[in-house]
């Protein structure tokens, strides 16, 4: 790696954080610099403008979040079942770091490239389809292995678990207790359980 490429690193994972707790658009110019350590000429010698930045901050945002999930449904749980299961175990374990960071990457961009960063708006767009492509193929695989019912919409119960667990972020963040996290989670949990596994007769 480059001395370049070292430093656009260091400032891309410097400003994580920040970037994903206070906005995209909220993060200016001096938030970069304090957090780096780093003066504005180094910041605009390595990134075009702020928005370059902050696109390459949440790109690195929800990298480390796909690797996480795709952990998840890794070989060390070998049926569709386990896969999904300890997909919501992540989230159930890792609820104080999602919070401490600022909340879902995804959501919180989701926001405000619908309002404010348009130019956003594309990337965040192919995070969440990168998502559901993972979970629908985890319950695609099931069903040609007999364990999910093959009557199934993988895509449609890929959606419906995404759409508990980012509203289930939302209520947790803004009420300041995993409670409804935990109750989403449930719920998913129900749906595996007793929609989509096939149960022995």
């Amino acid at each position: 790696m480059s001395k370049a490429e070292k430093t656009k690193q260091h400032i891309i994972e410097k400003t994580a954080t920040l970037f994903n707790t206070k906005g995209y658009t909220s993060t200016s110019l001096s938030d970069i610099t304090e957090a780096t350590g780093l003066t504005k000429g180094s910041i605009y010698g390595n990134f075009e403008n702020k928005d370059e930045v902050a696109i390459e901050v949440y790109k690195y945002n929800a990298g480390l979040l796909s690797r996480t999930i795709q952990h998840s449904f890794g070989d060390e749980y070998p049926t569709s079942a386990e896969k999904l299961h300890a997909f919501v175990a992540f989230y159930r374990k890792n609820w104080p770091v999602v919070f401490s960071n600022g909340g879902c990457p995804l959501m919180n961009a989701a926001t405000e490239a619908d309002d404010s960063f348009p130019a956003l708006k594309p990337h965040v767009r192919n995070s969440f389809e990168i998502w559901m492509t993972k979970i629908s193929t985890v319950i695609i695989q099931g069903q040609k292995n007999g364990e999910i019912n093959e009557k199934i919409d993988a895509e449609k119960y890929a959606s419906l678990f995404i759409m508990l667990i980012e509203g289930g972020i939302l209520l947790s963040k803004t009420m300041g207790t995993q409670s409804y996290l935990n109750n989403a989670l449930d719920t998913i949990t129900h749906m595996i359980d007793h929609e989509l596994i096939i149960l022995p007769s």
